[in-house]
């Protein structure tokens, strides 16, 4: 009986010893996943008690409670978490953004909305996501990120243009490029010289998010140009608080994605003499046998021109293997990046201040890019009713430029170079004709420049006043100006300059666009389940381009390369143009008891380019919304927290053509020394809008407190009226007319999946997927016209009803006669038949260069101060034509060098190849058709990404906010059954005019490569 008592006396002084040892008090700081910054103002709670306390302003928190508790961190916009304890002191938590936030902001034209109020279809992408990607222009950092968006590079080129598709091309010979908006300004983005891209002037470092309106309800308030879709760039402001500053750095090389494997010395000999052997036999010749029986023999003709190519070397004895395709290449290509910036203010004043240098070194020799860019945006509170700002860029950039593809001082064409050719002679000096098969560009590096020089300030300042109660007033005004000076000079040595001692040129081009924005937006409170916003206003833009060219010839020395120096001007040019618009737009956004949405929006659209009783036109649309999850029955889902239903139609208009189509037009036709003009357009003054009706079905959800989220889309546009350049009668004196004629319909779905499949303390992992299917179709072409076929007989691309734009058409490669070596071609449709004959085949449908789908897939990987980001970026179904096939991969036919492939080629009776036997001069298997067209699909990792963020202990003690060390790599690997050098192609050769860019897609002539980057960098905040 003592003993009990005894034991029970013990455990009642012990107990509350046991209790005090359970109390721990814990300390921690909560940052967020997105910057890494500290978050205040978080909810710090216990579980099992309630207890709870916040976050102060740099996010640390402290906290007593029992080591078994677990304590739970929640904060508005973000997932919450749970942690146990479990004995710990010091606990950090990063914080992981909802992926599906109601209260983020899209920006949408003239104007923001919540996410969840939103009744259209807009993808966003903030600016932090790309600003370190080593790419020369924003664009190219959208691939693989954006569902519907798809983003081809034209090559490998700096400088050269992007392509991007919002949604298929809707037209056909007038423009498909999005609109671009710049902080409320729409800028220019086309009529640079030589296809340059007005786009990589602008600083990715300065973008603080980009939206894409892509269906009619979020792109009609720009009505007459949101055909294409809309791309609304956001720059970065100040806010309210200690300045803060950042520095970054970055260097990296670069090198091709790909090379391809042409011939070496012993096999170039070996494949040309035969071709030149095989012409002898066809012709009752052997000339190996009896040479001086037949001294005009191919053979020998053959080994005659191979002792030329040699020069000063015998091609017999394999002295001389020259490998032309590495000497295109710079071993030296690479990024550079140094780039500043500051932010800070008060409550009344805030600014946004920034400096940037980039130089990229092609890996093309002779081309290499190099920007510097300045930006100062500010925002001002004069009183509680009236506030200002102004954004101002300055950016100057200067690139190396090289020719188009298709012509032969071109770096990639030195493939077309013997390699049994040296590079120099004996004396040193750059071998030329005819010691090499063709002109040795390599003469170019040394004895000609070609430098555009671009100044490009896009500046806007805004006003806005509350007007009364709820009633705002914006007046914005921007200007955006683009100066271009291309001067070029081909030194004595150059097949351009060779024959008139020098040659030279001087473009100037000015593009000044200046836009006003007025407009009032209205939010009244309203009593009871009502929420309305209604905005209304006007736009007017007017643009003016001016270009000057002067070429000239004959200079006294290759140092002397300006025109001041030539003997002789041979040409001169000057043009001037000018285009304006003139809108009035409306908005309504109601929402009614937090779940049913509605939107309304309509522009009344003017233009200076159509006719005068057809210049304006009216774009309205509308759209609903229902938030599903917030009705009674799905509301306390455990299992279902976000759904929302919406859809959409809407019209939207197309201006992208010629600022005088609409007009007769004549041009000066000098005789002799008296001055004249000739007509060179026919009037069409009903000329007006291309429209394209939209409509859009969409579903948006999330799953487990939307740890899994997504959107599904379905759309059909169909584009009427197109702005065709249309044939007409001989008899007029002209060949075509732009009218009104014509549809264009693409419809297909967007899939967009979020999750977030792990998340503690420690470690986040994050997965976001987008895949888009559309499919384009020609519906309507002219009246009694069902077709347009290729405008030149080397291009398989053409226009033909119910088939995608662009559709490859022609003659359908066979194979080879296994019997004689002839390559042979599908005689009739159903492909029974064949023939030898070129001209007697049946031209069918080859594929076109529209992708079937686009998609891409991100992953975001962060372990303690450890973020792994990595993007896989693909393209499936579409077909690439390789108009260069004719040239190196034709079995011989002329002297360029080909590709190691032809080594394959038939030689006697009873071989199976798809290589016809090689025979010089005759083209046996070279012309257009599918031989030489291929899967374009394509899966390529992207851009990867390893960032180590400094820890805080050490950021204390370097006495700086934040740090960041990392590396990255852009197009890391390609995966593809492409036989060219890189899938991702576009020649920019044939592209001097919107429907050219329209018709020849998928064309690959000697275009570039795209360029595999590796970087480091590194990032300070303080």
């Amino acid at each position: 009986m003592r003993s009990n008592i005894f034991i029970v006396l013990v455990m009642l002084l012990v107990s509350p010893l046991l209790g005090l040892a359970q109390n721990i008090t814990i300390s921690g700081k909560v940052i967020s996943d997105e910057d890494g910054m500290g978050i205040p103002g978080v909810s710090i709670g216990i579980k099992e008690s309630g207890k709870s306390t916040v976050t102060d302003i740099s996010g640390r928190y402290q906290l007593t409670l029992d080591s078994k508790e677990t304590i739970i961190c929640s904060y508005l916009g973000f997932i919450q978490q749970e942690i146990l304890v479990k004995n710990k002191r010091e606990i950090n938590i990063r914080l992981v953004p909802n992926l599906n936030t109601l209260d983020e902001i899209v920006v949408v034209g003239y104007g923001s909305i919540n996410k969840s109020d939103l009744t259209g279809n807009v993808s966003k992408i903030e600016g932090e996501e790309i600003a370190n990607i080593p790419v020369p222009n924003f664009q190219e950092t959208l691939q693989g990120r954006l569902a519907g968006v798809f983003v081809a590079s034209s090559s490998g080129k700096l400088g050269d243009g992007v392509k991007i598709r919002i949604r298929g091309t809707t037209s056909i010979s007038a423009g498909n490029d999005p609109l671009y908006i710049i902080d409320g300004i729409p800028v220019t983005t086309a009529g640079s010289i030589d296809n340059s891209n007005p786009m990589s002037m602008i600083n990715m470092g300065d973008i603080a998010s980009i939206n894409v309106l892509k269906d009619a309800a979020a792109a009609s308030i720009y009505g007459a140009r949101g055909s294409n879709g809309v791309v609304v760039i956001t720059t970065k402001k100040g806010s309210s608080g200690k300045t803060k500053f950042n520095v970054g750095i970055q260097r990296g090389i670069s090198s091709p994605t790909r090379k391809m494997d042409f011939l070496n010395a012993s096999q170039y000999v070996e494949l040309f003499r035969e071709a030149g052997y095989n012409n002898d036999l066809a012709a009752n010749k052997d000339p190996l046998n009896n040479p001086l029986d037949y001294p005009d023999s191919d053979l020998q003709y053959v080994e005659n021109r191979l002792d030329q190519y040699a020069g000063h070397s015998d091609w017999r004895d394999g002295a001389i293997n020259t490998n032309w395709q590495d000497q295109a290449f710079n071993g030296g290509a690479g990024v550079t990046n140094v780039n500043f910036s500051a932010s800070g203010g008060d409550e009344k004043t805030r600014f946004y201040l920034s400096s940037a240098y980039d130089k990229q070194d092609g890996i093309l020799i002779r081309n290499d890019f190099e920007r510097i860019s300045g930006r100062l945006n500010f925002d001002h509170n004069v009183s509680e009713k009236f506030r200002f700002g102004a954004n101002f860029s300055l950016t100057r950039t200067v690139t190396n430029s090289l020719p188009s593809d298709n012509q032969f001082n071109s770096p990639m064409q030195l493939v077309a170079l013997a390699p049994i050719s040296p590079i120099r002679d004996l004396n040193g000096e750059l071998t030329d004709r005819p010691t090499t098969t063709y002109y040795n560009n390599l003469i170019d590096s040394e004895n000609s420049s070609w430098t555009t020089t671009s100044l490009r300030n896009i500046n806007s300042i805004y006003g806005e006043l509350n007007v009364a109660k709820n009633l705002t007033f914006r007046s914005e005004f921007g200007l955006d100006n683009l100066v271009q000076n291309d001067d070029r000079y081909f030194g004595s040595r150059t097949a351009t300059g060779q024959s008139s001692n020098g040659y030279g040129s001087s473009r100037w081009l000015k593009i000044a666009t200046y836009n006003t924005n007025n407009f009032f937006t209205y939010q009244p409170f309203l009593q009871g389940p009502h929420k309305l916003e209604a905005t209304l206003g006007m736009s007017f833009q007017k643009s003016e381009n001016r270009f000057t060219s002067v070429d000239g010839q004959e200079f006294p020395l290759d140092g002397l390369t300006t025109l001041k120096s030539a003997a002789e001007i041979v040409d001169g040019l000057s043009t001037l143009t000018n285009a304006s618009f003139l809108s009035y737009f409306t908005r309504v956004n109601y929402k009614l008891d937090g779940k049913y949405l509605l939107g309304l929006s309509a522009r009344y659209d003017g233009s200076s380019r159509f006719g005068k009783s057809e210049k304006y036109g009216f774009f309205p649309a509308g759209s609903l919304g229902w938030l599903v999850s917030e009705e009674d029955f799905l509301k306390d889902n455990s299992y279902l927290s976000y759904f929302k239903v919406r859809t959409s139609f809407g019209i939207t208009g197309n201006a992208l053509i010629g600022d005088f189509d609409h007009m007769g037009l004549y041009e000066p036709l000098p005789y002799g020394l008296s001055p004249g003009l000739s007509p060179t357009q026919i009037a069409n003054p009903n000329l007006t809008w291309e429209t394209t009706q939209q409509f859009d079905f969409g579903l948006e959800f999330g799953f487990f407190e939307d740890r899994f989220t997504g959107e599904v889309d379905f759309y059909n546009k169909m584009t009427r009226d197109l702005l065709l350049l249309v044939p007409v009668p001989a008899t007029t004196g002209f060949a075509t007319q732009r009218q009104n004629i014509g549809k264009m319909q693409n419809y297909g779905i967007e899939v967009l999946l979020n999750s977030i499949n792990y998340s503690n303390s420690n470690l986040v992992w994050k997965s976001s997927f987008n895949f888009a299917r559309n499919i384009n179709r020609v519906r309507a072409l002219s009246k009694d016209q069902s077709a347009i076929p290729p405008p030149y007989s080397s291009y398989l691309n053409g226009i033909y009803v119910d088939q995608p734009m662009a559709v490859f058409f022609g003659p359908k490669y066979a194979g080879v006669d296994p019997a004689n070596g002839d390559a042979l071609y599908f005689k009739d449709e159903a492909q029974t038949e064949t023939t030898s004959d070129y001209n007697t085949a049946a031209r069918l449908f080859l594929g076109s260069p529209n992708p079937d789908f686009i998609g891409g897939l991100t992953n975001e990987i962060s372990y303690k101060n450890l973020d792994l980001v990595f993007l896989l970026q693909g393209v499936y179904g579409n077909k690439i034509y390789e108009a260069a096939g004719g040239y190196y991969a034709n079995n011989a036919n002329w002297f360029d060098n080909n590709t190691v492939a032809q080594m394959e080629r038939w030689q006697e009776p009873g071989d199976l190849t798809d290589v016809p036997q090689a025979r010089l001069g005759y083209c046996n298997g070279c012309s257009a058709s599918s031989r030489y067209i291929s899967d374009g699909s394509y899966l390529r990792l992207k851009t990867i990404s390893l960032a180590y963020n400094f820890p805080e202990e050490w950021n204390e003690k370097l006495k700086i906010n934040n740090a960041k060390i990392y590396i990255i790599a852009q197009n890391m690997l390609t995966f593809t059954k492409y036989h060219g050098w890189d899938p991702e192609v576009g020649t920019e050769a044939l592209s001097n005019s919107f429907s050219n860019a329209n018709l020849f897609q998928g064309v690959d002539l000697y275009s570039a490569p795209q360029a595999k980057t590796y970087s480091i960098g590194l990032n300070l905040g303080f």
